[in-house]
């Protein structure tokens, strides 16, 4: 690889880690009390998806260990935000579901964080949003085949 390559890929992920920084640091300071970053993605997920998952699937999705994933799965139980429960099929297994409580939490976390991205889009323009998420989405697909 060539030093400008290189340099151009260096420029590239440490604008991706800092914006990533940024933005972790203002939606943890926006987000209800008590809810973090995690808990909030799980919900988010469960919230669009409208289905039940088990935590082997979420954290494969998250990109997380099983350990992780049953540990922000504890703090959302503990909360009333999923319902957790044998999957009748495999005993072994247990199958997550957002309840009408994470729903709740899910719609004021958005409404919460809403007024700072749409400022961020605002500032930058929407022609810009719209040609930067391919490039975004394309990072993290190549991204998730390495993981």
């Amino acid at each position: 690889m060539s030093e400008d390559r290189n340099a151009l890929a260096i420029a590239l992920f440490s604008e991706v880690l800092a914006a990533d920084q940024m933005v972790r640091a203002r939606l943890s300071r926006v987000l209800p009390k008590g809810m973090e970053i995690s808990h909030f993605s799980v919900l988010n997920h469960l919230a669009r998806t409208m289905d039940e998952r088990t935590p082997a699937q979420l954290a494969q999705t998250f990109h997380v260990t099983r350990g992780a994933m049953t540990n922000t799965l504890s703090k959302l139980e503990w909360a009333g935000y999923v319902h957790i429960r044998p999957d009748w099929d495999d005993a072994r297994r247990k199958m997550v579901a957002i309840s009408p409580a994470g729903r709740q939490a899910h719609d004021h976390a958005v409404g919460s964080i809403t007024p700072l991205i749409n400022q961020v889009v605002e500032k930058l323009g929407d022609s810009q949003v719209r040609e930067a998420l391919p490039i975004l989405r394309e990072m993290r697909r190549q991204l998730g085949e390495d993981a």
